[in-house]
């Protein structure tokens, strides 16, 4: 097998499992139909394509991991120019070709055991958006991360919101087709497969390694949902669950400090900087890190189980399979990680006329891409 069959094989097994580090589990095992010239059709305005599934649309995609059990309000900007300039970058100028893509999405829809529920809604949304990238000529490996609350306007509906939220059935076609086409008018790069997570089974996989080595550089917590000591340390799933997700976490002011009962007197105060943004950052460390397990392994047949208890907890697209991938895994596992470029979308805030916090993407992604070497031969 020659060495660029290998890396495409090794790189989807790198992205199914670096999913599950910060994407979120379903029940049970299944592949599901994902076609590449229905999201291709969509990007060209065609929305004619049936979905396999009923969709209700009165029912919002949209739900929080805080105690919220409303629904998002539709995005409104009156203003047209304003509208205009606000998604002027969101189309890419260029289609990139002689590329592999595997768009991972990590999708929040939960049930109420989840220990990151803090509060149990319906629906589902794109939590997590991550596009595994592989050039085909050399080989080049990237992982870029594209924040959940970026503004586009949404191919299929022709209406302003969320990129997040287009991760829903509609005429146009199913979910992930939906969020795929998105992806793909957003980056110029044809969206090959997909893998789909959910919150559930989150924390039995990151236990099923012994926890996970999470370092900060400050003690910090979010109430009593995680708390992390200054430096490294060894952290079940339930933790790093909830320290990925927070939005709301504080860091410690001086020492720390209890009074004679043993409660916590400490001086906290909000962490500045935690955004979507630094959610994306938690998650791809999370990602080097549930990797970085594999080498423990100490045999074939040892990976082979373990993947195979994998197959129980995620979603991919029916062109995909993970066993097929073991052996290359295998003959990869002391492969230097570092060698795959971590990409972000490029943005900048804004806040909406109703308060509402949205991102705005500040270039175009094919000048953002170029200056990183994804471009072009």
């Amino acid at each position: 097998m020659d060495n660029q069959k290998r890396n495409l094989l090794l790189f989807t097994v790198i992205f199914a499992i670096g999913g599950l580090a910060y994407s979120f589990l379903v029940p049970s095992f299944e592949t599901t139909e994902f076609d590449p010239d229905v999201v291709e059709d969509i990007s060209k305005g065609i929305t004619t394509t049936s979905t396999t599934s009923e969709v209700n649309n009165d029912e919002d995609p949209q739900e929080t991991i805080d105690n919220i059990e409303d629904v998002e309000e539709p995005i409104e900007i009156v203003d047209k120019s304003t509208a205009e300039e606000l998604i002027k970058f969101t189309v890419a100028n260029t289609s990139l070709e002689n590329f592999t893509t595997y768009l991972i999405i990590g999708s929040d829809k939960r049930t109420s055991n989840s220990s990151a529920s803090r509060g149990y809604v319906e629906g589902q949304r794109a939590d997590v958006i991550i596009l595994g990238i592989i050039n085909e000529e050399n080989s080049d490996q990237y992982l870029l991360s594209i924040p959940r609350d970026l503004l586009i306007k949404n191919i299929c509906t022709q209406t302003i919101e969320r990129i997040n939220s287009t991760y829903s059935d509609n005429n146009c076609g199913n979910s992930a087709e939906n969020l795929a086409a998105n992806v793909q008018i957003l980056t110029g790069l044809t969206i090959n497969h997909f893998a789909s997570f959910n919150f559930e089974g989150f924390e039995n996989i990151i236990d099923s390694f012994g926890g996970i080595e999470v370092c900060v550089d400050k003690t910090q917590r979010e109430g009593f949902s995680f708390e992390l000591q200054k430096g490294c340390q060894n952290v079940e799933g339930s933790t790093a669950l909830n320290w990925i997700v927070s939005r709301n976490t504080e860091v410690l002011v001086g020492e720390k400090l209890v009074d004679k009962d043993g409660n916590d007197i400490s001086e906290w105060e909000k962490m500045e900087g935690v955004s979507d943004l630094s959610r994306n950052d938690r998650q791809q460390y999370i990602i080097l890190q549930l990797l970085d397990k594999i080498k423990d392994f100490r045999s074939l047949g040892e990976l082979s189980t373990f993947i195979n208890t994998l197959e129980d907890a995620f979603i991919i697209d029916e062109n995909l399979s993970l066993n097929k991938a073991v052996n290359i895994l295998w003959n990869y596992r002391d492969s230097d990680l570092s060698n795959i470029s971590r990409l972000s979308i490029p943005v900048n805030p804004y806040e909406l006329d109703d308060g509402r916090q949205v991102l705005i993407i500040s270039e175009n992604f094919t000048k953002y891409a170029e200056s990183k070497g994804l471009k072009n031969s």
